[in-house]
């Protein structure tokens, strides 16, 4: 930032108690010095107030966008493609399934003699397994629900990284106007020292007072490369939700003040918990498991086992010296469900299903439970936001320029100047992180609380599980990381 106070020579007013500022460095005007000196007053100081987007403007190269990382992401998200494979998988399982029993070809004998003395029979047969009950069709009906789960995670897996695109680079932005107070505070420091040494000079301030603010100054300047560090890893962390680790870092555009995520309150809970994909899911895996039960009843019905062939029959017809030929053969078979009438397997879908049934309920509970922890988040951060907007920053700006024009008529000394502009900027940060604390938190309730877009979606295989713990959101996802940086 371009600090308005710079190396100001400080004059102990004997009077008021109050430092005058002289700018002798930079030279006045000849109209504005004869007016000055008529009328007694001294040159106007203009404060500086924290604003937000300054890195954009200043920015060289493409500003960064919203709309480049969802489109970057499109491309290069490993897991988006898995989705997609995995709803291959799951249509292949169907044809196979669909498939009918290979029927078998062989070779059959019976009573091979040999010598002078032939006979026997020789000959080919076709076997071939007669599916009944309609078992293949349920076992495509079984496969279809599992190709709708699959389309189901790779619609959670698009919303997924949509979402941590969003908060991804939403971090990005406030870490980046975060950086820009910080390094304001950090000159602020560096002001708040050389004023302290000024007044050590006259005698106005004592050693203690000059390594205070020294220290101060040094633990901005920390806090400003702690700043700059952080920044570099929101960075890191957006572009490999993307997919390019090595996308070069660059300045985002964006505005952290406007178009706050919408949210109805009173509606998320209920539209997250019955609408969102987890919920999907876990009604779709009911489906899957009441075709699985329908299918476990039917593979008590005993399929047929069909055989026929031709043998050649070499034994002799009486006296004449010829043999009786080709002769067919049948066979007709079916396994008797005695003993076995799959019992177990139509035992264990019935308790697969009823898991199932309650597993939709615990989802549900589970989303409404971590609803109301991201919401309250939101609540709070927006109304935290607002009263920073509209109540304390408008507060602390005025405050500010009423000191500053207090200091301009000698009415106020510089440090209780740099005090209350101290003040402002650290309010400006404190906003800045409640900003992002309430877009994070607004974008996941948008998102059903799916925040991790590298996190695989599950397999065609794993599907005759209940719905995996990862597919519900995680609250300690949702912890802005920005809250660890050290704040002076």
């Amino acid at each position: 930032m371009e600090r308005t106070f710079k190396r100001f020579a400080l004059l102990p007013l004997l009077i008021t108690g109050t430092f005058l500022p002289c700018p002798a460095q930079q030279p006045m005007d000849m109209s504005q010095e004869h007016s000055q000196h008529q009328h007694g007053a001294i040159p106007v100081v203009q404060p500086e107030y924290p604003r937000m987007g300054r890195a954009q403007e200043v920015a060289q190269g493409h500003l960064f966008t919203l709309e480049d990382a969802q489109r970057l992401a499109e491309q290069s998200n490993p897991t988006l493609r898995q989705a997609e494979a995995e709803i291959r998988a799951a249509k292949a399982r169907q044809e196979q399934a669909s498939l009918y029993p290979n029927p078998t070809v062989g070779y059959t004998a019976d009573e091979i003699r040999g010598g002078s003395v032939g006979g026997g029979k020789q000959g080919f047969f076709a076997q071939q397994t007669v599916v009944t009950g309609g078992k293949i069709a349920k076992a495509r009906d079984v496969y279809a629900k599992e190709i709708q789960l699959a389309q189901i995670e790779a619609e959670e897996q698009k919303i997924r990284v949509e979402t941590s695109i969003r908060i991804a680079f939403y971090r990005v932005l406030a870490a980046q106007e975060f950086l820009d107070v910080r390094r304001d505070l950090s000159q602020l420091g560096l002001d708040y020292q050389q004023t302290q040494q000024d007044l050590q000079q006259t005698g106005q301030a004592d050693d203690t007072e000059v390594l205070d603010r020294q220290i101060e100054a040094q633990r901005m300047q920390i806090a400003a490369y702690e700043q700059e560090q952080f920044l570099r890893e929101q960075w890191r962390t957006l572009a490999a939700v993307i997919g390019q680790p090595d996308l070069p870092p660059a300045t985002v555009a964006g505005n952290l003040d406007e178009g706050w995520p919408e949210i109805n309150e009173a509606e998320i809970a209920a539209t997250i918990a019955t609408s969102s994909p987890a919920s999907r899911i876990a009604d779709a895996m009911i489906s899957r498991q009441q075709a699985e039960l329908v299918q476990a009843r039917r593979q008590a019905i005993p399929d047929l086992q069909l055989r026929g062939g031709m043998e050649y029959n070499n034994e002799l017809l009486g006296s004449v010296p010829q043999a009786k030929g080709w002769e067919g053969i049948a066979e007709v078979g079916v396994q008797l469900p005695i003993f076995n009438h799959n019992q177990g397997n139509i035992a264990a879908s019935v308790a697969e299903l009823d898991r199932a049934q309650l597993e939709k309920q615990r989802v549900r509970l589970m989303l409404h439970q971590r609803t109301a922890s991201i919401l309250d988040q939101y609540a709070t951060s927006k109304t935290i936001a607002q009263q920073y907007r509209d109540s304390m920053l408008p507060r602390a700006k005025k405050a500010y320029g009423l000191m500053t024009e207090k200091y301009g008529l000698m009415l106020a000394s510089r440090p209780r100047v740099l005090e209350t502009e101290r003040r402002l900027f650290n309010l400006q940060a404190d906003y800045i992180l409640t900003l992002e604390k309430l877009w994070t938190s607004g974008i996941a309730l948008q998102g059903f609380l799916l925040t991790d877009g590298l996190e695989a979606p599950s397999r065609p295989g794993d599907m005759d599980r209940p719905v995996r713990e990862t597919n519900l959101p995680m609250p300690d996802r949702m912890m802005s990381t920005s809250q660890i940086v050290n704040r002076p």
